[in-house]
């Protein structure tokens, strides 16, 4: 590897195997990359390998064992947004680590899906604080201003100032190379549109008794928390999309017709990889295929097995599955489904990092045929506001990348 050392590289699990020693396979055959799972990282790092693959949680176990990186030099963390957070524990893990490496890489296709806040971490992995500061509590009274958001002193939101966007590509730009996907890659066309899903008369009265009951809820409380929002938001978002969940966190499906129309959706179509976002959704997608004779696979936190992970990825890329049925946590980076020509996502998620990364499965190299991304979305109820926040993240994104493009 460069400099004559080995390279650790750090991704997500559900693509070590899958994608990066396929890849160095492939393009590398000479260099020896060794997958370092939680089962087996003491020997992973044992063998005479030219790079070692770990996942994001596993720097949480490499920063207690760092006598194993004694003869490391290069860094490289694949979708580096899993430590865009300072004060999470791999985070810290990392930041120990970082600097026992020469040579830093981080790689991100959405860097700052929300804020300009995200990108302090990441870049202070690659130079030590040089560019964006030591502090980033400094670092936000620099690029944000707090915006009230509720009654309570603590209810407050960081907002991007005018012109941060542009303050911050001027201070990484010597060392950020953006490459634009459509610039390297001939391959034809996304059609991104969104399907309206009405709500049926028994659905629509259980949302809005449901809303109802919880802004007075929320209403009641002395101090509204963003956690307690996040709380209601989710149980419109999941009424909206068919179920209610007690509070063991049981389902109660209340209507099916959404998932009917998803299907009708696969049926129409040759290849999807369709994106669930909670258990309730899989159960009904899985019910609703097997009723019709379609077949598909699952990819979700439920199958831990490589094996089983590349087994559903190869039957779906030799046209044996119709669908493929994923969530986003799982299957939203590395995997390559080109056989597939539609994206379905079976509710819309505020996640703008996993909409777009799920998006580029199938329009990825490789494609040759020309795909689309449909979004089904309840009209008349949150999930039209979380598509807003997600097309408001995704234009503020692109600001910050437009000025980081090279002339």
């Amino acid at each position: 590897m460069r400099g004559g050392g080995k390279a650790l590289i750090v991704g997500p699990k559900s693509i070590l195997r899958s994608v990066w020693k396929t890849e160095f396979f492939k393009f590398a055959p000479h260099l020896i990359v060794s997958i370092a799972s939680a089962d087996q990282r003491d020997e992973a790092f044992k063998v005479e390998a030219d790079a070692v693959a770990i996942n994001h949680d596993g720097v949480n176990w490499l920063a207690k064992n760092q006598h194993y990186l004694k003869n490391f030099d290069t860094l490289i963390i694949d979708e580096s947004g899993a430590f865009k957070h300072a004060t999470s524990l791999r985070s810290k893990a990392i930041k120990k680590l970082a600097k026992l490496f020469k040579y830093r890489e981080l790689m991100n296709g959405t860097p700052n899906p929300n804020s300009v806040l995200e990108l302090w971490h990441q870049l202070y992995i690659l130079d030590d604080g040089e560019r964006l500061g030591q502090s980033f509590f400094a670092y936000r009274n620099a690029v944000c201003v707090p915006k009230q958001v509720g009654p309570a002193a603590q209810m407050v939101k960081w907002v991007d100032r005018e012109g941060a966007a542009e303050a911050v590509a001027k201070r990484i730009e010597d060392i950020t190379i953006r490459h634009r996907f459509e610039d390297c890659v001939d391959i034809p066309e996304n059609h991104q549109y969104v399907i309206d899903y009405h709500l049926t008369e028994k659905q629509l009265t259980a949302y809005l008794q449901m809303k109802e009951d919880q802004m007075t809820i929320l209403r009641s409380k002395e101090v509204i928390t963003a956690l307690n929002a996040a709380t209601v938001a989710t149980k419109l978002l999941q009424i909206a999309s068919g179920a209610v969940y007690d509070e063991n966190g049981k389902w109660h499906v209340i209507d099916h017709e959404r998932y009917e129309l998803v299907l009708d959706l696969v049926e129409a179509r040759k290849h999807c990889v369709v994106f669930f976002l909670w258990q309730h959704q899989k159960e009904c997608l899985i019910n609703e295929a097997k009723k019709r004779g379609i077949t598909f696979g699952v990819l979700d936190g439920t199958i831990s097995s490589d094996r089983e992970r590349e087994e559903t990825v190869n039957y779906f890329q030799a046209g044996l599955y119709k669908s493929i049925f994923a969530h986003p946590q799982s299957a939203a980076h590395g995997f390559t489904f080109t056989k597939g020509t539609s994206t379905i996502w079976a509710s819309p998620t505020y996640n703008l990092e996993h909409f777009l990364q799920g998006n580029k499965r199938i329009h990825r190299a490789g494609q040759t045929e020309k795909t689309e991304t449909i979004v089904v979305v309840a009209r008349g109820t949150i999930e039209t506001k979380v598509m807003a926040a997600l097309e408001g993240k995704r234009l503020n994104m692109e600001n910050l990348l437009s000025l980081l493009e090279l002339n």
